[in-house]
């Protein structure tokens, strides 16, 4: 958490980072831009192995369709975006030679107009010159109505994509979109010319055998087991320093822990140690463990396609029935902090003074008493023949949430709600069944935010569900007039005091509507070996290996 200093702080970044909000703006080279050598610093000396585990199998290789956290961990070792955000929410160039601003001429004053001037002597892993035309194809790819999108927010004012050169291209906007920028630090770029002939470029061989201008190369995939990446000799930031990157999967999570206590796994990544191990991990000899904040909240999630959770009464009674202290307490070992809203509690943008919530079964089934949902037979209740019954389903070998799906099921059991768990392998649950919106209720970890900019229209505009026809990461179908004006409002302020008053009104909205049912925002126990340096939290993104270029054995 950070106190009135560091929010102050902050605060002052924050402004800075509205790139196109006053022609005055400082350039944005952060902490992790100074010292870096924009003369290119490849590394032919890499050595070393380092294996990393997953709890989750990366299953999507193009980065710009749609994705999870664990893909990313892949994509930051193999792709890289145009500039990314460093711990402190300050942008640095990665594929640039410059983090464009009003202040260097690289967005005009209106945020209309952006002029991007890339890094020259950058190639792709193949060998193949990189150039702007690799980056108009990824932005237009993403844009393309045909392509499966990860991501259509703010591209969709974007219009006239000109390569002026090799090294430089330029674009306009329909209309200024203030986080603009936070979405192209999230966009990794890909090679045009691997797409040369391919009629959909949904099913293109790149997906199979990606190619990226990162630290490491791919090498293989043993599907269920593990990836090998291998060192880019001709990257062009300094590092990489390990020769091979392996990427494992260990579903089980107390398994994951077993191999990283006997040294089997050099640095445990998502879904990381579980609290119930926390004492036992901070007394392991050669070990580093950790705990960090991160923006990821945990939330019962709701498919609002399904009848049963149409009334917001029934969401409400469903939240009433949530025991939350008892499972952060009991299973997650108090490591986690309750929350009421998507928004990390270290954001400027937090709404602190949300409704808190109050565990009663007596409530839930007063609500639900109220709306005319009636006990049947059985004792599950029913309304105009639509029963209070759904599957819940998450992550399968993550003991901690199966053990609180078990718990939930007993309560919501107690006030009439019928919940049968129905877990999946994760390849399987985050997939088409999670983004295609297959489930009725979800236990799931999600980021909402585009780095440190608080706009959330990919996860709650209306026009951002596939299962509705939308491309977006709205897989709750969760639709709200009210929330669809306000990110609206929000993405077209520049002014940080401004655009936080819109933010935690947002918040407020979606508190009171409950399309999801928040339980804790994460705080997750890292663990490494000691002779492994370089991993270190950046709050502003979704997965640790952000900096794996810097990874190093020592």
């Amino acid at each position: 958490m950070t106190d009135d200093k560091t929010q102050k702080a902050h605060l002052s970044r924050r402004q800075t980072l509205m790139m196109m909000g006053a022609a005055g703006a400082a350039g944005l080279m952060g902490p992790a831009a100074i010292g870096r050598d924009q003369a290119f610093a490849a590394n032919a000396d890499a050595n070393g192995q380092l294996i990393l585990a997953f709890s989750q199998e990366p299953t999507v290789f193009n980065p710009l369709m749609p994705h999870i956290e664990v893909d990313e961990g892949v994509y930051y070792a193999v792709f890289d975006p145009l500039f990314d955000f460093d711990p402190d929410g300050e942008y640095f160039p990665i594929l640039v030679a410059e983090v464009p601003t009003v202040a260097n001429g690289g967005i005009s004053e209106d945020g209309l107009n952006w002029r991007i001037k890339l890094k020259d002597g950058v190639t792709w892993h193949d060998g193949t010159p990189f150039t702007a035309e690799d980056v108009k194809f990824s932005l237009e790819l993403t844009m393309d109505p045909d392509f499966r999108s990860f991501r259509s927010t703010g591209y969709k004012f974007m219009q006239n994509i000109t390569v002026v050169s090799d090294t430089e291209l330029t674009w306009e906007m329909s209309e200024p979109f203030a986080p603009m920028a936070a979405i192209l630090a999230s966009t990794y770029i890909i090679p045009k010319h691997a797409f040369d002939g391919v009629e959909d470029k949904n099913t293109a061989p790149f997906s199979n055998a990606p190619i990226g201008t990162g630290p490491f190369k791919f090498k293989e995939r043993m599907a269920g087991d593990h990836i090998e990446l291998e060192a880019n000799a001709d990257y062009h930031m300094d590092g990489p320093y390990l020769k091979t990157l392996i990427i494992k999967y260990v579903p089980d999570l107390n398994v994951m822990y077993t191999q990283f206590k006997s040294g089997d796994i050099d640095v445990i990544g998502l879904q990381y140690i579980s609290p119930d191990h926390l004492a036992e991990a901070e007394k392991l000899p050669n070990k580093i463990v950790t705990v960090a904040g991160t923006a990821t909240f945990e939330s019962i999630g709701l498919n609002m396609t399904r009848p049963q959770f149409q009334e917001l009464a029934v969401r409400q009674a469903l939240y009433a029935a949530l025991d939350k202290t008892s499972i952060i307490d009991a299973l997650y070992y108090g490591v986690p902090t309750p929350t009421e809203t998507y928004m990390p509690q270290q954001s400027y943008y937090y709404e602190p003074d949300l409704p808190k919530h109050e565990f009663s079964l007596e409530k839930a089934r007063k609500l639900l008493d109220d709306a005319g949902w009636v006990p049947g037979a059985d004792g599950v209740r029913e309304k105009d023949g639509v029963r209070l019954s759904f599957t819940n389903s998450t992550t399968a070998g993550n003991h901690l949430r199966e053990q609180a799906q078990q718990f939930i099921q007993q309560t919501f059991k107690e006030v009439g709600v019928e919940m049968t768990i129905k877990n999946l392998p994760p390849a399987v649950m985050w997939g088409d069944y999670w983004m295609n919106s297959g489930f009725d209720s979800v236990v799931v970890g999600l980021n909402a935010l585009s780095g440190a900019d608080p706009d959330t229209s990919d996860y709650f505009m209306s026009t951002m569900s596939p299962v509705l026809g939308g491309s977006g990461q709205n897989t709750f179908a969760y639709q709200n007039p009210k929330v669809d004006e306000l990110l609206i409002k929000g993405a077209a302020s520049f002014v940080p005091e401004d655009r936080r008053k819109i933010y935690q009104e947002l918040q407020r909205v979606i508190r009171d509507d409950l399309p999801f049912l928040p339980v804790f925002q994460y705080a997750v126990i890292k663990g490494r070996k000691d002779d492994v340096d370089g991993p270190a939290p950046n709050v502003n993104n979704r997965i640790e290996t952000w900096n794996v270029r810097d990874w190093k054995r020592t």
